[in-house]
């Protein structure tokens, strides 16, 4: 840690002068080839030069030690609005909005401007000494740099694709039907992905030399680290085990996940979309797996990433990572809230000299609430809708497509309901049977 803020901020302030000043490089670019657009086009060079000027004077800036800095009361406002709750349910929300307004989302001044406010964000951040030492960690460098990575290439999926169901409204084919030119394996395959290689060899040396390895002390059993954080491709996968028990969060999900997405091609009968990006031809299969690679994955580790704690408290950006914050952490299952709150009565027990049968039948009477929740929402809840608003959808996919459509989707949504019900209620399981190793 520094011993004052000035120390930090002339720790930082070069780094930022080259990030502004490369920031401005790029807005210059697009301001060039925005001017090469013919009549018309001199608005969007003139706005995207003046955006250059302005990460320019912060470039000149940072240089004369005097970066700009993130407002101090700008910094508890943005950790209010990133708080558990308020983060879930706005990334649900810039989901459906992407979709439903993807045709002026996708533009590219929406895009490049939505990008420099990002920049600009993560500049101004980087002024802070809490967010510096979160993303600055030698093993979240490279997620900052993906979550940028994540951005263009959605949108670059979601640009091709809203440009080709406009060709279709057109009666023109899509982009990639046009493409009729062969081309060889030999030469031109093999040069392009032997210069990616060598590109590709050289960043990795660069990267090794400029970055440390993120390694630490070897394990010790008497100093656990606080917080345990497992590599980042598995932290989706530890932040699934605060809402659900090991064996689900750990073996079930997972393979639902990866299967399921998997298993969207088959399930949806739509022959169209074949070979080239297309939103409006395959709306399901887009919804459905936007919603399940960043909502059920990108966005857990986002949030393991940088917003868990000590003691796997849920921390602001800006917030100081107290070790001995506590947090008052519900764990209530539903069959108590439900005997506690709703008849005042206690839990019956299932005692140990009570026989098999009458054991198994205490259990299943004090997790009724729960049973009876989930066999409504896994089995009466895709009954009923087939058989009214989705009976067109059932008769085209068939009883057993349907079901397992219906069935994988109430899994997917379980998991944010889980995550809304425990931070707002403090509900830890639907149904709890210690006795026989099963929670849900």
């Amino acid at each position: 840690m520094y011993d004052n803020p000035q120390q930090f901020i002339a720790t930082v302030a070069g780094f930022l002068g080259g990030f502004y000043a490369l920031a401005a490089g790029l807005n210059l670019a697009a301001a060039a080839s925005r001017l090469r657009g013919g009549r018309g086009a001199w608005r969007g060079g003139l706005a995207w030069g003046l955006v250059a000027a302005g990460f320019l004077g912060g470039a000149v800036r940072a240089f004369q030690g005097r970066p700009p800095l993130m407002p101090e009361w700008a910094k508890p406002a943005i950790d209010a609005c990133l708080g558990p709750i308020p983060f879930t349910l706005a990334a649900f929300a810039l989901l459906v909005a992407f979709y439903v307004f993807r045709r002026v989302l996708v533009r590219p001044a929406v895009a490049w401007a939505t990008c420099n406010a990002a920049i600009l964000l993560l500049g101004l951040s980087l002024t802070d000494r809490q967010f510096t030492a979160i993303v600055s960690r030698a093993d979240n460098v490279p997620i900052v740099g993906m979550v940028f990575l994540l951005g263009l290439f959605v949108w670059l999926g979601a640009w091709k694709a809203v440009e080709n169901d406009r060709r279709a409204a057109g009666g023109r084919p899509p982009a990639e039907k046009e493409f009729s030119q062969r081309v060889l394996v030999w030469p031109d395959l093999v040069y392009i992905e032997l210069i990616c290689m060598v590109l590709l060899l050289a960043g990795l040396i660069a990267w090794s030399i400029l970055l440390p390895a993120p390694l630490e002390q070897p394990a010790n059993p008497v100093a656990t680290p606080n917080p345990a954080k497992a590599p980042w491709y598995f932290l989706g996968l530890q932040e699934m085990l605060v809402f659900f028990d090991a064996s689900i969060a750990g073996v079930i999900f997972p393979l639902l996940i990866i299967f399921g997405l998997a298993a969207i091609p088959y399930l949806d009968q739509n022959p169209r979309g074949n070979g080239y990006y297309t939103i409006a031809e395959r709306p399901f299969a887009y919804a459905v797996f936007q919603f399940g690679f960043l909502q059920l994955w990108i966005l857990l580790i986002l949030i393991g990433t940088f917003f868990r704690g000590p003691s796997w408290g849920f921390f602001g950006l800006y917030e100081i990572r107290d070790p001995g914050r506590v947090e008052p952490l519900g764990n209530v299952t539903l069959a108590t809230f439900f005997g506690d709150a709703c008849l005042g009565a206690g839990l019956p027990r299932a005692d140990l000299d009570h026989g098999m049968l009458k054991k198994l039948a205490t259990v299943f009477w004090r997790e009724a609430p729960g049973l009876v929740l989930l066999a409504g929402t896994f089995l009466g809840l895709p009954a009923l809708l087939g058989r009214t608003r989705l009976e067109r959808q059932r008769r085209a996919l068939g009883r057993g497509r349907y079901w397992i459509t219906a069935l994988l989707l109430l899994m997917m949504l379980m998991l944010p309901m889980k995550m809304l019900l425990r931070w707002t209620t403090g509900l830890s399981y639907l149904v709890s049977m210690p006795e026989y190793f099963f929670n849900f």
